[in-house]
C-alpha cells in the first residue's frame, strides 16, 4: 500500500522563493492564490506555466469527482507530501468526509463508489506507479465499463500531469501548505466550507484552446500529445514540451537524453523513438545514443550535464528522502537555474512517457 501522509519523510526546501510580482499577479488572476510551488519555480517561464495551467484546469470529459479523487491518489502513490497534503485538505473543503478520504487512502472497499469509479482508482494507482506501466488495453477496459473514450484519455492525461506536479513538489522539496491544511481540518474549515465551495464554484478559469491533431503532432513528442486531440488539456502538454525544448538553460541534447533515459527505464518504445528523433537532429548517432542509455554517460556532454543522466533515472522509481538528497547535492554542482530546468524536464519526461500508454 502507498504511504499515508504522516509516513512520508520530507527534506528541507532545495530551491528558495523567487520574487516576480508581475507573475504573482497573473497567478492570482488565473488561480486565485499563489502557492508555495508557484513561488519556488517562478524563475523558469515554462516550468511555472505548466504548474499554473494544471492547477487551473477543469476536466471536460471526465467527472469532476473523479478528478478530485485521482489527484489525491496520484499524489499518494508518488509520495509527494506537498501535493498529498494540499489535495487532502482541498477535498475536506469540498465536503468529502474524513472516513471517505481515509478509505481511499487505505485502498479499502468503498460502498459509496460504483464499479466504474473503483476501476478508475485502480487505473490511477497503476499509472502513477507504473510498475509496470499500464498499456492501451487498460484504456479499452475502462471504455468497456462505460466510460467515454475521450474521458479515459483525459484521465490518463490528468494522472500524467499529476505525476509532473508531484515530481516538481518532491524534487524541490517544497514546504507543505500547513496553514491551508490546518484550516481545512479545523472547525472553522467545516463552518466556512459551504461559503468556500460557493466562491470556488463561481471562479471559472479560462481553459486552454483546443488544438487539432495536426497541430498537436507538430513538435517534440507530437505522436504522444496527439492522442489527446479533442481535449483542451492537450495544449498544456504541447506548450510544456515546446517550452522545455526551446529553453536554453540546458542543451537540447541533454534534455532529449533525459527523456530517452526515462523512456528506457519505463520500457516505452514509442517515447524512446521520439527522443531518438530529437537526438538525431542534434547529430547523435544510434551507437552514441545506445551507449548513453547503457552507461548513463556520454562524451558529448559536459561533466555537469552528464551528471543528470543517472539522476533522472532515479526520478522514475525512488524513495522520496533519497531522491531529495540526490537533487540537493546537484544544486551545489550545477546551480539553481540549471537544477530547476532539470527538475522540470525530469517531471515532464515522467509525465509524457506515462501518457504514451495510450499508444502502446
Amino acid at each position: 500500500m502507498a504511504q499515508l501522509l504522516d509516513e512520508i519523510e520530507w527534506g528541507q526546501a532545495i530551491l528558495p522563493r523567487y520574487s516576480d510580482p508581475a507573475w504573482e499577479v497573473e497567478v492570482k488572476r488565473r488561480v486565485g492564490q499563489v502557492s508555495e510551488v508557484d513561488r519556488r519555480v517562478a524563475s523558469s517561464p515554462w516550468v511555472r506555466e505548466v504548474c499554473v495551467s494544471m492547477t487551473s484546469y477543469r476536466p471536460v470529459a471526465m467527472p469532476q469527482r473523479l478528478f478530485n479523487i485521482g489527484a489525491l491518489v496520484t499524489a499518494q502513490e508518488n509520495s509527494c507530501r506537498y501535493c498529498y497534503g494540499a489535495n487532502r485538505a482541498y477535498m475536506k473543503i469540498l465536503g468529502y468526509s474524513e472516513s471517505f478520504i481515509s478509505r481511499i487512502e487505505r485502498d479499502a472497499t468503498l460502498a459509496e463508489l460504483d464499479e466504474k469509479e473503483r476501476a478508475f482508482i485502480s487505473f490511477c494507482r497503476r499509472l502513477a506507479r507504473s510498475r509496470p506501466r499500464p498499456a492501451k488495453a487498460d484504456h479499452a477496459a475502462l471504455v468497456a465499463l462505460g466510460f467515454a473514450p475521450l474521458a479515459v484519455s483525459e484521465m490518463a492525461m490528468l494522472i500524467a500531469l499529476g505525476c509532473y506536479y508531484n515530481r516538481i513538489g518532491i524534487l524541490i522539496a517544497c514546504p507543505p501548505e500547513h496553514a491551508f491544511e490546518r484550516v481545512a481540518n479545523s472547525f472553522l474549515g467545516r463552518l466556512m466550507g459551504p461559503l468556500m465551495r460557493m466562491v470556488m464554484s463561481m471562479r471559472q478559469p479560462a481553459q486552454p484552446a483546443t488544438l487539432d491533431a495536426a497541430t498537436l503532432s507538430d513538435g517534440p513528442f507530437g505522436a504522444v500529445v496527439a492522442t489527446l486531440a479533442g481535449l483542451p488539456g492537450a495544449t498544456i502538454f504541447k506548450t510544456a514540451l515546446d517550452g522545455a525544448f526551446a529553453s536554453a538553460v540546458l542543451p537540447r541534447s541533454v534534455k532529449a537524453l533525459m527523456f530517452a533515459v526515462v523512456a528506457r527505464t519505463l520500457g516505452c518504445r514509442t517515447s524512446e523513438i521520439e527522443a531518438r528523433k530529437l537526438l538525431a537532429a542534434e547529430d547523435f548517432s544510434d551507437d552514441e545514443i545506445d551507449s548513453a542509455l547503457l552507461t548513463l554517460r556520454s562524451p558529448r556532454l559536459s561533466q555537469h550535464d552528464a551528471s543528470l543522466l543517472p539522476w533522472v533515472r532515479n526520478t522514475v522509481y525512488y524513495q522520496t528522502p533519497v531522491v531529495q538528497k540526490q537533487t540537493g547535492a546537484l544544486v551545489a554542482e550545477i546551480g539553481h537555474a540549471a537544477i530547476l530546468e532539470a527538475i522540470g524536464v525530469a517531471a515532464l519526461a515522467n509525465a509524457t512517457v506515462r501518457l504514451a500508454m495510450l499508444l502502446e
